[in-house]
């Protein structure tokens, strides 16, 4: 992936700042085009990916299927979702220092991670458990958004 920090900067500013100038616009079962981003597929088919990729994405899974239930039950606490966007920040690193997909792929990979960013900062930040519980909604909404969109045949995603 080897993205420009200013690119990531960026881009993650942009949807932050669309995410909450316009809360409740994008609901949680329209993860394609939340933030008004919109994925596309190339040509019709899933784009390519590479194993460092799917590695990080299926971590990104395992670690939100073990809370999964936790979320759901709101009983997830705010260390819970700390450590859960720990978690995901650490995989994104290592997408970013490993992962090497055409540009095309790239650029629509770069949509799914900035949703995965934001949904983090807002796990890590002091924001109440709603809006935690909601960032982790939105996580799963990118993970569903990989699945869909890129090819992965290993990948599942979250369950409890």
């Amino acid at each position: 992936m080897k993205l420009p920090i200013g690119s990531i900067v960026g881009l993650v500013a942009t949807l932050a700042f669309t995410a909450t100038a316009f809360p409740g616009s994008a609901d949680e079962h329209d993860h394609h085009h939340a933030e008004g981003v919109e994925l596309q597929l190339n040509n019709g088919k899933k784009w390519e990916t590479d194993a460092p990729l799917r590695q990080s994405m299926a971590t990104v899974s395992q670690n939100v299927s073990a809370v999964l239930a936790d979320i759901h039950n709101h009983s997830l606490n705010a260390a819970g979702y700390k450590t859960l966007a720990g978690q995901v920040n650490e995989q994104i690193a290592y997408i970013f220092a490993n992962c090497e997909l055409e540009p095309a792929a790239d650029a629509q990979l770069h949509i799914v991670i900035a949703r995965m960013m934001v949904s983090a900062q807002t796990m890590e930040q002091n924001s109440d458990l709603a809006e935690k519980r909601q960032a982790a909604v939105a996580l799963v909404g990118a993970l569903h958004s990989y699945a869909d969109f890129f090819v992965d045949e290993d990948f599942t995603l979250p369950k409890h």
